[in-house]
């Protein structure tokens, strides 16, 4: 409600009884940066004089987040350089620019602004180390990371934290190092440091991946011996790695177990199972699971409908998918491009136009078609085989590129030329009645009864050529 948030943080600058505390503002600014408008954010910063409140590094910094949160690196810079006229950096300032430099996978520039940091004085902290080994292990630097560890606790005297081990076990765990993972994970316990399912969970994914399941009941036991009830991750991680196994038994019993001990399934476990299925060949199975999810109170999202439409289309299976396309299209869902384009190329080729047609009519009204789907649609060869087809129908739709629209809107009146007093049907009379203003081209009483012939050798024209061609022949009327 970020209006009327507004209009309460106007009021404060009548205000005469406190001066606002800087608090506020930081907290509007991290509100702000959340979603993702980072132009207010600024401009909340550049505002605080006005309310007689004093900028110092904690308003500074809650910006610099901000920021970071938009990936507005540039910006971030911009406010960096001109700090030294509200207050001077400390830890946490260095801290949110090595972790923009991370992100930005500038690692040379995350310790440049490391040395930095050491030159002014300014004393890392765990966080600031745990984002350097954190950018280290994504990279699969493991060496360094474990060295930087070390470096951390004899040098600095900073004792590594949770997150700074789990960044290690999940990078150990990603190049198959898992005896040194599980060695980690034990000097946590003699640290005396919590660990949360996020640990135990990356180490269950990792005894799957490398053939070690039988091990991963003796995780668990674990788990609760030290306090750790398995979570949602926990079980998502048996549960995809049964499946990659192709053992779905054994994952729609971790499905049921979750259930039992009270941790409800999310859709992330039942899109692990069809994404599985699919793969697998078994398009009746992976249908059955989707159609059951709302009965266990988790209903599908738009990723669950992608990989279903994905994997029906992978095996051919046109007819289920033009069902799963339509009940996406109805939730306001759409496929990914590559996806519709691979599944109008299906239909192609089993010649099914009229199932085209019907698919391009839903895709054209969800607006959810590219260019590159027109473009095969309307292609030369199609023309030619289906021109009757493809001239009243498809030629209608098109609305976002007005070049080709009117190239297509003008082939599909020559077309329908070749036949000059036939009637155009009702459903072609509804489709160009239900057309938005100025996608129907434009008429002149002129061309009633213009008769001519059409040679097939026209569509092997550029469209701009057709294009011109078009320009100088009358339209054929309203209604026609």
């Amino acid at each position: 409600m970020f209006a009327e948030m507004e209009q309460i943080v106007e009021q404060l600058k009548q205000e005469t009884r406190f001066v606002p505390k800087e608090i506020i503002f930081c907290n509007i600014m991290n509100f702000y940066g959340r979603a993702r408008l980072p132009d207010r954010a600024i401009f909340m910063f550049d505002q605080m004089s006005s309310f007689r409140c004093q900028r110092t590094v904690k308003s500074v910094n809650a910006l610099l987040n901000s920021l970071l949160i938009c990936r507005e690196f540039g910006k971030m810079k911009e406010i960096f350089v001109g700090i030294d006229q509200y207050a001077c950096p400390d830890v946490c300032t260095y801290n949110i620019l090595i972790n923009a430099r991370c992100l930005s996978n500038d690692l040379d520039g995350a310790w440049n602004v490391f040395d930095e940091m050491r030159r002014k004085g300014i004393w890392p902290n765990e966080v600031t180390f745990g984002t350097l080994i954190n950018a280290l292990c994504a990279n699969l630097e493991l060496d360094k990371a474990l060295r930087l560890k070390i470096y951390m606790v004899e040098k600095f005297n900073v004792k590594p934290n949770a997150f700074v081990y789990v960044s290690l076990m999940k990078g150990l765990c990603k190049v198959n190092k898992l005896n040194l993972a599980i060695k980690l994970k034990e000097e946590m316990l003699e640290n005396k440091l919590a660990l949360d399912a996020a640990v135990y969970s990356t180490l269950i994914s990792a005894l799957f991946k490398v053939g070690r399941k039988g091990e991963v009941i003796g995780v668990l036991e674990e788990m609760r011996e030290n306090g750790c009830k398995p979570d949602t991750v926990t079980y998502n991680a048996m549960i995809s790695g049964f499946c990659k196994e192709k053992d779905f038994d054994s994952a729609f019993c971790v499905l049921n177990e979750m259930e039992e001990k009270g941790c409800k399934p999310d859709v992330i476990s039942y899109n692990v199972i069809i994404c599985e299925y699919c793969k697998e060949g078994k398009y009746r199975e992976a249908n059955e699971l989707f159609e059951d999810m709302p009965r266990r109170m988790c209903p599908p999202d738009v990723v669950t409908y992608r990989i279903l439409f994905d994997g029906l289309c992978e095996g051919m299976q046109f007819r289920e998918a033009t069902f799963i396309l339509d009940e996406m299209i109805f939730k306001g869902y759409a496929p990914r491009a590559v996806s519709i384009y691979k599944f109008v190329d299906g239909l192609f080729w089993e010649a099914d136009v009229e199932a085209v047609w019907t698919v391009l009519n839903s895709l054209a009204k969800g607006n959810i078609i590219d260019v590159d789907t027109w473009r095969m649609w309307v292609s030369v060869p199609f023309f030619v085989r289906h021109k009757s087809i493809v001239a009243q129908r498809s030629v209608l739709l098109l609305s976002k590129d007005e070049a080709a629209s009117r190239s297509f809107r003008g082939l599909g009146k020559l077309l329908s030329m070749e036949k000059i007093k036939k009637a155009p049907s009702l459903e072609d009379s509804l489709i160009l009645s239900a057309l938005p203003k100025g996608v129907t081209p434009p008429s002149s009483p002129s061309g009633k009864g213009h008769e001519m012939a059409i040679n097939e050798k026209l569509f092997t024209l550029h469209l701009a050529h057709i294009d011109r061609i078009l320009q100088s022949f009358p339209s054929p009327g309203i209604g026609n």
